[in-house]
């Protein structure tokens, strides 16, 4: 498969979004990926684009009628593969694209998760170093704890993958603590 390079991903990520917080998403989003890549042996840098670029229009394009829809054309137009394409538009629930292959089915399980155990994280006085899957469990119990943050999508992403929701979490905590240093989630 031909991809675009990484620096070429990473440049057209920033040129359309500004936000800290929304590229840190996006790095937590591609290390979780990076992680599952290698876990199910899969196309690591076709994983870690999918997860880099999947909210890349998110910032100017927020809402249901327009995100994911219009970063996919421009994906497109830029020579991504239909694989990542579709993907990403499964990542969006609302998109109507079934999440047919391993890698939508991943892109849509660590897409929340990524977001919830960043929001644990920054209440840890150790960020991610030590995390474990009982804190964050607990923290999933409290629905006024991150509250914006899809409890139903996050179990329906570990369902979707054929795992219990707690080893899903393992892997994403691990993915994430593999980069810690990049997502500015270490003391």
């Amino acid at each position: 498969m031909n991809l675009p390079k990484y620096e070429e991903s990473l440049a057209l990520l920033h040129s359309w979004t500004r936000s800290e917080s929304l590229r840190r998403h996006a790095f937590a989003v591609e290390a979780a990926m990076e992680h599952y890549a290698r876990h199910f042996d899969e196309d690591v840098d076709l994983w870690r684009l999918t997860g880099l670029l999947h909210d890349m229009d998110y910032e100017r394009h927020p809402t249901p009628e327009e995100h994911p829809f219009i970063g996919v054309e421009v994906l497109r137009a830029a020579g991504y593969p239909p694989i990542m394409l579709d993907a990403i538009l499964g990542h969006a629930t609302y998109s109507g694209t079934p999440r047919t292959t391993r890698l939508a089915k991943t892109l849509f399980a660590v897409d929340e998760l990524a977001g919830f155990i960043t929001a644990v994280a920054y209440v840890r006085p150790t960020k991610l170093i030590g995390m474990k899957v009982k804190s964050v469990r607990k923290k999933l119990k409290d629905k006024a704890f991150a509250a914006a943050v899809s409890r139903d999508e996050i179990n329906q992403g570990a369902a979707e993958l054929g795992m219990e929701l707690g080893e899903h979490i393992a892997h994403v905590i691990a993915g994430m603590q593999a980069r810690a240093e990049r997502l500015q989630l270490q003391p």
